[in-house]
């Protein structure tokens, strides 16, 4: 793992490892998420591997209750994956053995428990090494035969959309070790949705296509303008077919305003899990759908390669996929509300707010504006934010924007620059989204 892994970070993974085979029990805390459920089952996998006996519990975030949690769980050992940045003072003081695999934005260093991050060894843990990446790492450095699981690995990386530019940093090698053992082959991308094309092209959202995604009549009428009889799948396409679908995708991702930039984000390379039959994405959509439906124990058996428990999170993920394209559909018949430096919506009657923010970025926000998703069915009210890169090269960095404007209004905020969370007490929204505007305008007036 030399020459790849920097010197420093394998002396923590050695560490952790050390101290996770002097005890019989580990706690295992992680992220509901894709990354966390991935990271998750990395660690089970690993434990179980181990001869250890775990339990593992997923948070929607961590805040102080999680925290407090955390305290009186009664473990002598405590490994967090994909959480944790924000309160290792905190975990500092805890009198038990703490390990901290995570890969946000760092607040402060550890003093006494074992923490690992790529921001502390000069790696982007927003773009280069995720909560699942972490996870892997620390999986090999316990076992070289835990290369198997780099394939739940990219699960991760794929749920943060870490590979959407290309892989980098501690990702690139991951890649490398998995396609060197044959556990991963790269595979170029497309516009067009992978399987069945009547069934994808109608719940597609990642891109959102105006008038066709939830659309039965708007799907046939773009196979049709296309020459393509229904029933086909996207391997079945001729060169020829598949060559004017994609264009007349890239049109109609145009005219709705979608930048260039973004559509190659969409065509990015796909990351085949060879022998699981699937790609990167279909294991992280299914990942993802189990952790936010609350059966994310599943998710993790089916990230350590469960078939039954992988079939419902299959069916989970069609039933989501479904309920996020009507949502967005809605989303876009009302539009954004527009301020002068931010655009937002409210969603809570989905739930599905940090998915739709991406989507409506993506595909139909002013790109040159952050978008903002509000979830008032819960209280306090839960905020998602995201912006493009675009916009982080203009001097935007929604982690420290999120972090100011939630604490302003009595509320806590934080993440990556370009995609971050937050929560405030209902009645305090609109001053929240002022002060976030003004924020973000300063932001941008400050780096011109």
């Amino acid at each position: 793992m030399d020459g790849q892994v920097p010197s420093k970070l394998l002396t923590t993974l050695s560490k952790a490892a050390d101290i996770v085979r002097g005890h019989d029990f580990i706690q295992v805390y992680s992220h509901y998420d894709a990354d966390g459920v991935s990271s998750a089952a990395i660690i089970a996998k690993t434990l179980l591997r181990m001869g250890k006996e775990f339990r593992i519990t997923l948070f929607t975030t961590l805040n102080d209750r999680g925290i407090d949690i955390i305290r009186g769980c009664g473990a002598k050992c405590v490994i967090i994956t994909d959480l944790g940045a924000s309160y290792i003072e905190q975990l500092d003081g805890m009198p038990f053995d703490v390990i901290v695999l995570d890969h946000h934005t760092i607040i402060s260093e550890a003093k006494r428990i074992c923490y690992a991050n790529p921001h502390l060894y000069g790696i982007d843990g927003m773009t280069s090494g995720c909560g699942a990446t972490m996870s892997l790492l620390f999986a090999v450095t316990a076992d070289e035969r835990n290369w198997d699981l780099v394939q739940i690995a990219f699960a991760g990386i794929a749920g943060d959309r870490q590979h959407i530019n290309g892989l980098s940093g501690l990702n690139t090698y991951l890649l490398s070790e998995g396609e060197k053992r044959g556990y991963i082959e790269r595979m170029p991308g497309s516009l067009i949705p992978a399987g069945d094309l009547s069934e994808g092209l109608y719940l597609l959202t990642d891109p959102y296509i105006r008038g066709v995604s939830g659309s039965r009549e708007g799907v046939s009428r773009l196979l049709k303008d296309a020459g393509i009889a229904e029933g086909k799948s996207y391997s079945d396409l001729t060169e020829e077919e598949s060559r004017k679908l994609s264009s007349l995708i890239a049109v109609k991702l145009a005219s709705q305003g979608m930048l260039q930039q973004s559509m190659a984000e969409v065509a990015r390379d796909r990351y085949n899990l060879k022998g699981m039959g699937m790609d990167a994405e279909v294991l992280s959509s299914v990942l993802n759908s189990c952790g936010r439906a609350g059966i994310g124990g599943t998710g993790i058996a089916a990230g350590m390669g469960d078939r039954a428990s992988f079939r419902r999170g299959s069916e989970i993920t069609r039933e989501s996929a479904d309920q996020v394209v009507r949502c967005m559909v809605d989303l876009d018949s009302a539009g954004l509300n527009q301020m002068e430096h931010i655009q937002w919506f409210d969603t809570s009657d989905s739930g599905f707010t940090g998915m739709l923010c991406g989507i409506a970025m993506q595909c139909i926000g002013d790109p040159e504006k952050p978008t903002i998703g509000l979830n008032k069915s819960n209280v306090p009210v839960n905020i998602s934010s995201r912006g493009m890169w675009g916009q982080l090269e203009k001097g935007i960095d929604l982690s420290v924007a999120m972090r100011e404007a939630c604490a302003s209004v009595g509320g806590v905020g934080g993440g990556h620059k370009i995609a971050s969370g937050g929560s405030v007490p209902p009645d305090k929204v609109d001053q929240f989204l002022m002060n976030l505007d003004g924020i973000i305008g300063k932001q941008l007036g400050s780096s011109s």
